[in-house]
């Protein structure tokens, strides 16, 4: 299970987030990003000493600054059947044939890159290709 899956699914749910500095934030998830940047609403903030709280009506956290955040207990086991029942489905979001990064060919089978095959030294992409690398009836490109 991704962090960010879990963030998602905590959308308007009572979380605490702990600072590394040692402050804690008790509040209702209002908007997470991919940077594992949070907002929170009816917040209340405890100082690191423990001594000092303060009600504050929404906080922006900065995801750099997180140690850790704590969720209701179903709500982690909700995530796990959504992930479950969307493998059983086969559109798990990640990887597979032709989804993710490498759209199903492999490392370095795509344009550009490193991989491929030919090319001058260095130029990267396929070899092959009019314009790319070789001496194909042009001048000589680059190089000494």
């Amino acid at each position: 299970m991704l962090p960010l899956a879990l963030l998602h699914a905590a959308q308007a749910k009572p979380m605490l987030v702990e600072l590394k500095n040692g402050e804690t934030f008790n509040g209702h998830l209002v908007a997470c990003d991919n940077f594992m940047n949070v907002t929170l609403k009816e917040v209340y903030q405890t100082s690191a000493d423990g001594e000092r709280f303060w009600k504050l009506p929404e906080a922006y956290i900065r995801g750099n600054n997180i140690k850790y955040i704590r969720v209701a207990e179903n709500l982690v086991d909700q995530v796990k059947e959504q992930e479950e029942e969307q493998r059983r489905r086969g559109n798990s979001g990640r990887g597979g044939p032709g989804g993710g990064r490498g759209g199903g060919m492999g490392r370095g089978g795509g344009m550009g890159g490193r991989g491929g095959r030919g090319g001058a030294p260095g130029r990267g992409g396929r070899g092959g290709a009019p314009g790319r690398g070789g001496m194909r009836g042009g001048a000589k490109v680059g190089g000494p």
